[in-house]
């Protein structure tokens, strides 16, 4: 339990502080969003580009592990825009950003440090598994329903829309960071020395400032009338997505090994990308906030147990 808070408790300091700071007027909301600028567009693309450009990916590609993970992600996906669209009556837009926090998990932030720290680094190449497309994966996903939902009634053929949902897809900055890393893995070359280095400055900067820029942003979206709605997506986040991925672990015989990293991944809560996905399109704003901040907090609770159920 003081591992996970270690890990836990710094992102809620760093999340507090940007909520102190726009509370207390010392930071305005121009201010707040020139941060998630800076993170969304400039520093966590920079860190998703040196990840993937320096992923073993080889060594790292299992099947299984895909098979579980997703498998999850997508139900919790699914589950999440039909009952946003049918019991709580949201708009189709709101049903993409709300289904998407249900599948984002936060497997960077939060997933690589915990599984450090309950079986070791030697643990982790499952998780660079999972992550070397989760962002490409989910995101493109996201984005093409969400074009879907926002093209409703414009008359667009087929063709247009499909040309449509390419286009947003590839001029998203984190799609972007973590294309281009692709395509220098697959070169083979080395990051320049003096690239790396203002490559790592910029990760540095990545998430702290995510995480401040999400704290600021919460004092504009107040959880008032949608605790059902983000009750829902904790569920989904963090009773489903594991419990499906551990069961097709299994299934599919996934060692133990692969399995920790499969649940592990699948058991943290939506991660900062949730609620920069729903800030680009300016939808479901405050039940993202929300669901980051208090999914984080009860995952407290259940990562706890779902370390406890695994081998």
């Amino acid at each position: 339990m003081s591992a996970l808070l270690d890990v836990i408790l710094p992102v809620f300091l760093v999340i507090g502080f940007g909520y102190w700071a726009r509370r207390s007027g010392l930071m305005q909301d121009s201010a707040v969003d020139g941060i998630l600028r800076f993170a969304q567009n400039f520093a966590v693309p920079c860190l998703l580009f040196r990840n993937m450009a320096t992923l073993d990916i080889a060594n790292s590609f299992e099947p299984g592990i895909f098979l579980a993970f997703y498998t999850g992600a997508f139900v919790c996906f699914a589950i999440g825009i039909l009952a946003v669209l049918f019991i709580f009556r949201r708009p189709a837009e709101d049903a993409v950003a709300i289904g998407f926090c249900c599948m984002f998990s936060n497997s960077l932030l939060m997933g690589l440090p915990i599984m450090e720290r309950a079986y070791g680094p030697d643990s982790l190449a499952g998780n660079f598994t999972i992550i070397a497309l989760h962002s490409p994966i989910l995101y493109g996903s996201g984005i093409a329903l969400m074009e879907i939902a926002r093209a409703r009634g414009t008359g667009l053929s087929p063709l247009q829309l499909a040309r449509q949902i390419l286009r947003a897809i590839v001029r998203q900055p984190l799609v972007i960071g973590i294309m281009l890393g692709f395509a220098w893995n697959f070169s083979g070359l080395a990051i320049p020395t003096a690239v790396d280095g203002g490559l790592q400055m910029m990760v540095r900067a990545a998430l702290p400032a995510a995480l401040f820029g999400l704290g600021g942003a919460l004092c504009r979206y107040r959880p008032e009338g949608d605790a059902k709605l983000i009750t829902m997506v904790c569920f989904l986040s963090l009773v489903v997505h594991p419990g499906v991925a551990y069961l097709i672990g299994h299934a599919v015989g996934l060692n133990v090994g692969q399995i920790r990293s499969a649940v592990v991944t699948a058991a943290m809560a939506p991660g900062m990308n949730a609620y920069l996905f729903a800030n680009v399109y300016g939808v479901a704003r405050r039940v993202s906030a929300s669901s980051v901040l208090i999914a984080t907090a009860a995952s407290l609770v259940s990562i706890w147990l779902w370390l406890h159920i695994l081998p």
